[in-house]
């Protein structure tokens, strides 16, 4: 390379140095605030719940046993149906019964007509020993003999009694009504008194709920009702809500009716028991059922869309449109309690405030007349600026038609 190209090339560099030191300076390009939806939020009346899980039982479970022992002749229900109480089930062969029966019937008459006798015979004596012409001896005699029939009189007529209701307990009847499960012997087998189970009886127009209340659930209750903010929350007949294994609705009312005098130590649970009508058959021994119990008054709160939450360490947040330090429309993070979930929207509390202390930025409450982001959350920070544009007619995930719950 030649000196005159190498002394070119480097004036033209400086040149070009030069100008560009010298020359204006563009103007910095700061991105543009990006936009983000808002809502506002909506005033509710809110109930707070705790959620449990439960198993129904049956109200009342029978095992329906024979009385007397004998073979069994006749099977008189369909299996895994319905049955009304005093309805017919089994049959036990009578005839023994039946013999003993007509036996001990006999023996009554048969002592019945001797006290007849007897008695008679007391009247003439009587009348006799009044008149000097029998002795006390003989008198007293007749008297003990009519004592002593009236008693075996009495004695057969509980025999015969036991044998009329021996022939009644060959026919076994339902003692309730309810849903009746599989016969447990065949036609035939013998049947042993107070031992055999012939089937099992289950009530079904209500049933029982029963489920587990947590140590921290119930503390909260107990302290509600020595502050007297709550009454029957904390006890027996609360209305609790019912949903079904196939259900996200709560569409059952039972009524609590039991808690159990003392917690189990080894799950810290405390048993509780409620009551739910089953007027259209659905409900069944054994179901699977969620609980929600009902914590404190129901309240007003602000309730906003589930998807405009955030969560910074477990400790929940949001963002509103405000004003940063710059006067800029922006993104400003505030912190929530959050409440019970209603549907798709989520009802929320400020943030509790410790007395004598100042009130964070961030610790605001919400008002109505706050505009809650609903889009761009992960990419917002507090005092970004932000081109705010309410809700409109498609929803900030898919661009479908906005849900309702919304």
């Amino acid at each position: 390379m030649s000196r005159s190209f190498a002394f070119s090339a480097l004036h033209a560099l400086l040149l070009l140095t030069a100008g560009c030191n010298g020359g204006p300076k563009a103007p910095p390009e700061f991105p543009a605030p990006m936009t983000v939806k808002f809502v506002s939020p909506i005033l509710a009346r809110v109930q707070e719940f705790e959620e449990f899980t439960g198993r129904t039982t049956a109200m009342e479970t029978i095992e329906l046993r024979a009385r007397v022992s004998g073979y069994l002749d006749e099977v008189a229900f369909t299996e895994g149906a319905r049955v009304e109480a005093g309805a017919a089930l089994l049959k036990i062969d009578p005839r023994p019964f039946v013999a003993e029966k007509d036996r001990t019937s006999a023996a009554v008459s048969q002592i019945k007509a001797r006290q007849d006798r007897l008695a008679g015979q007391v009247r003439r004596a009587q009348e006799l020993f009044e008149k000097k012409a029998m002795s006390q001896d003989e008198y007293d005699t007749a008297r003990y003999d009519l004592d002593e029939t009236t008693a075996a009189l009495a004695e057969a007529k509980a025999a015969d009694e036991i044998a009329n209701l021996d022939v009644t307990f060959t026919t076994v009847t339902a003692p309730i009504s309810g849903c009746i499960g599989r016969r447990m012997v065949d036609v035939g087998n013998l049947v042993t008194a107070d031992q055999t189970i012939l089937a099992t009886l289950v009530s079904d127009e209500s049933l029982h709920v029963y489920f587990d209340m947590d140590e921290r659930t119930f503390l909260k209750l107990r302290r509600m009702k020595s502050q007297d903010e709550i009454s029957a929350e904390a006890g027996p007949s609360v209305e609790v809500d019912i949903a079904l294994a196939d259900s996200e609705i709560f569409d059952r009312k039972a009524l609590v009716t039991f808690f159990d005098n003392q917690l189990d130590s080894a799950t810290g649970t405390l048993r509780v028991r409620a009551t739910v009508k089953n007027p259209d058959g659905i409900l069944s021994p054994g179901l699977f059922v969620r609980v929600r119990y009902p914590v404190g008054e129901a309240e007003e709160l602000s309730t906003i869309p589930e998807l405009s939450l955030a969560s910074d360490q477990g400790k929940p947040y949001l963002f509103v449109v405000g004003q940063n330090e710059e006067g800029q429309v922006a993104a400003m993070r505030r912190n929530v309690e959050l409440g019970t979930l209603q549907g798709k929207r989520r009802a929320i509390r400020s943030v509790t405030q410790e007395e004598g202390q100042p009130v964070k930025a961030e610790d605001q409450p919400i008002t109505a007349e706050d505009e809650i982001i609903v889009t761009g959350l992960q990419r917002l920070r507090s005092g970004m600026a932000v081109t705010p544009e309410p809700m409109g007619h498609e929803s900030p995930k898919t661009g479908s038609p906005e849900p309702a719950e919304l």
